[in-house]
């Protein structure tokens, strides 16, 4: 019941312009800012960790930057998941790099989107799969209902979902050998044997190995994409990754798949998710994110 209710308050979203349910957001980031809430603390961590160089004052204030655009995520994602394509195509106030995007969906070899956790990424999917056929992974949320609308919303973009085991990795294989796209998020904690540890931002971090695995078993090519939030909708930016990603030593190239991503994030490092619990796995078991009692 407590889950119906969750998805009907978030469906209810759906119908605010956007730049009220942005504003609802900042109100929502501020708040969760002001009473130091866990998405505060693991932020805080993760900055201070990435960023030894800024001081403390530097770190508050880009913690507090990051709840106002961690509320606005919140309350704008319901009206993307709802909206048709061309409400989207209508808030999408430029594109940077779109002659990479369609260089690359031109070329034999399919393509590879490298899509960090950064601005809404539900945005670059959802307007990138009426532009060419594309095959994701979907792991569905603890919450049914919720998981319904998001595999909806998906699908009906045009995209094919596949399951996050051997079999749906395979069909992404495939997919791209046939010149089709696919949209990996590359910044998740991989699971067991699925991943190995290289620097993301100077800090050592299990990463996951499916990026470079995909390219290098399919031949496709790779670009790094996001949307970035901007008054009024969302800036899209296609950027070319490091040569590096393609080397066939693995740590090479998930090394660079980490720095790829760090060089996204400086284009608007308050849009990131810093809340996540990146460096939950530590070498001596320890937890960094563990409150002082």
């Amino acid at each position: 019941m407590k889950n119906s209710i969750l998805v009907l308050l978030l469906q209810s979203f759906a119908f605010l312009p956007l730049r009220v349910s942005r504003a609802l957001g900042r109100g929502v980031g501020h708040l969760i800012f002001a009473l130091k809430l866990t998405p505060v603390h693991v932020t805080r961590v993760n900055l201070r960790r990435c960023h030894p160089e800024l001081s403390d004052i530097a770190i508050e204030q880009r913690c507090k930057q990051r709840m106002l655009q961690l509320g606005q995520a919140f309350f704008e994602t319901p009206r993307v998941w709802s909206s048709s394509n061309a409400w989207l195509q209508t808030k999408i106030l430029s594109i940077e790099g779109m002659d990479l995007l369609q260089a690359s969906l031109d070329d034999d070899p399919g393509t590879l989107i490298i899509i960090p956790h950064l601005g809404n990424w539900e945005v670059i999917g959802l307007w990138l799969s009426p532009q060419t056929k594309m095959t994701s992974l979907y792991e569905p949320p603890k919450i049914a209902p919720l998981g319904r609308w998001i595999k909806s919303s998906r699908e009906k973009s045009g995209a094919t979902l596949v399951p996050t085991d051997v079999r749906g990795v395979a069909a992404l294989i495939k997919a791209l050998k046939r010149g089709e796209t696919t949209a990996i998020l590359p910044d998740q904690q991989p699971g067991q044997n699925s991943g190995i540890v290289v620097p993301f931002m100077g800090v050592p971090v299990p990463t996951m190995t499916l990026v470079t695995n995909l390219i290098s078993r399919s031949g496709s090519r790779a670009l790094l994409a996001t949307a970035l939030r901007e008054p009024g909708g969302w800036r899209l930016h296609f950027l070319p990754v490091s040569e590096e990603l393609y080397s066939e030593d693995q740590v090479t190239a998930v090394s660079a798949l980490n720095n790829d991503v760090a060089r996204l994030v400086a284009l608007a490092p308050d849009q990131y998710q810093w809340e996540y619990k990146r460096f939950r796995v530590q070498p001596d078991g320890s937890d960094i994110y563990a409150k002082d009692p």
